[in-house]
């Protein structure tokens, strides 16, 4: 599935990796237009689960989230009047555990339905994900895993992934300027 429109990109930071007691505490996207928006998630009563190490990746302490964090329903709100149809995310299968365990939480359901980036991608471009998603962070020296930092960074990598494919495309009798 290739799109010449540029998609959504979700990403979460979490509690911890556990897909049984993990959480969602922060969302970031990046919209089609570049536009980024991301809310720390102030946990949910029964939220418990906490990993120091996770903490170390992130740098988001549960005392922050509880202090500064926006409500479940909030944040589930905001993503519902912001994304519509697919949006796109690099880690599926946990992205899409923290998204469920967010909108649940808010009771309610998402508005949109979350892909894998791979569904974006051609075999050529799965090839030459990791390399430019490395020389996207190194360009704009973003500190990763945080979330829009995160989302930004897939935009610019499907960004980039698209020049280099229409790059590799053969030229069909037309001369290209070197």
């Amino acid at each position: 599935m290739r799109t010449r429109t540029s998609p959504a990109f979700i990403d979460f930071e979490a509690s911890s990796l556990d897909l049984i007691a993990s959480y969602p505490i922060e969302v970031g996207i990046c919209l089609p237009d570049g536009t980024l928006h991301s809310w720390l998630i102030q946990p949910h009563v029964l939220w418990q689960d906490w990993s120091e190490s996770a903490e170390q990746v992130h740098g988001i302490t549960r005392e922050t989230l509880e202090t500064e964090g926006t409500p479940v329903s909030e944040v589930a709100a905001h993503l519902n009047q912001l994304l519509s149809g697919q949006v796109f995310c690099d880690a599926w299968t946990f992205d899409s555990f923290w998204l469920h365990r967010l909108f649940r939480a808010a009771n309610t359901r998402a508005d949109f339905q979350l892909e894998s980036i791979s569904m974006l991608l051609d075999a050529n471009q799965v090839r030459h994900w990791s390399a430019s998603r490395q020389q996207v962070i190194k360009r704009l020296g973003l500190p990763v895993h945080r979330a829009a930092n995160d989302a930004l960074i897939l935009h610019r990598t499907w960004e980039e992934i698209q020049l280099f494919a229409a790059d590799d495309e053969p030229l069909h009798g037309r001369s290209r300027q070197v």
